[in-house]
């Protein structure tokens, strides 16, 4: 009778201690997939919010950037690589400060590939609350415009690889006229040697020669 009632008493704790055991398992259980669900969540939002950034606005995080690092190095669809940092973004163009090759616009339609350190790729990837500056809402049309007006002689490099040098007669809504004479000369009738009308689409970069760089 000593031993079944032992027995007896024994049982409610050794259930209480499996029964404890097992809310401890189903606890944990639950933290587990709530942190995984959470993390998916995450990994999900910021697949999103990647898939929103265009490159003008990672390039617009450039102009601000710690140059401790290497130089980007921007590869126009032409071949040609420019090694420069960026001085301007606009809504479809960049503005580089090429060193030896002065200020450059770039089309972003023309950049093949950029190369930068990786800190300014994570960085970029996580562009700051919004620029307002005036000319960021410019599109590459009206950069050309403005060209003409300064009567700025400029190099004009095809996608193609072929080169135009001279002076910006008018920019229509996606094309420029220019006449063609030597860089470094001024446009007086008697230098000029052609006229081409060039669409916008087929512009890899163009030089502005002897211009500052366009911010």
């Amino acid at each position: 009778m000593d031993n079944f009632s032992s027995g007896r008493d024994q049982l409610p704790y050794a259930l209480g201690v499996r029964w404890e055991n097992f809310f401890d398992d189903l606890e944990g259980q639950l933290a587990a997939e709530w942190e995984a669900e959470r993390a998916a969540l995450d990994t999900e939002a910021e697949r999103l919010r990647l898939s929103r950034v265009a490159l003008r606005e990672r390039l617009s995080v450039l102009i601000d950037r710690e140059r401790t690092g290497g130089v980007p190095a921007f590869e126009i669809v032409d071949g040609t690589v420019l090694s420069a940092e960026v001085t301007g973004v606009g809504s479809d163009w960049v503005a580089l400060d090429g060193g030896t090759a002065g200020a450059v616009v770039v089309p972003v339609t023309a950049i093949a590939s950029i190369a930068l350190p990786h800190e300014d790729v994570l960085r970029s990837a996580r562009p700051a609350a919004g620029r307002t500056g005036l000319s960021e809402r410019m599109g590459f049309g009206f950069v050309m415009r403005d060209i003409v007006r300064r009567r700025i002689t400029v190099t004009v490099h095809l996608t193609h690889g072929r080169v135009l040098s001279g002076t910006i007669d008018r920019a229509g809504a996606e094309h420029l006229d220019i006449a063609l004479h030597e860089p470094g000369t001024v446009r007086r009738a008697a230098e000029v040697t052609g006229h081409r009308l060039v669409p916008f689409s087929s512009i890899g970069w163009v030089r502005l020669d002897g211009a500052a760089a366009l911010r």
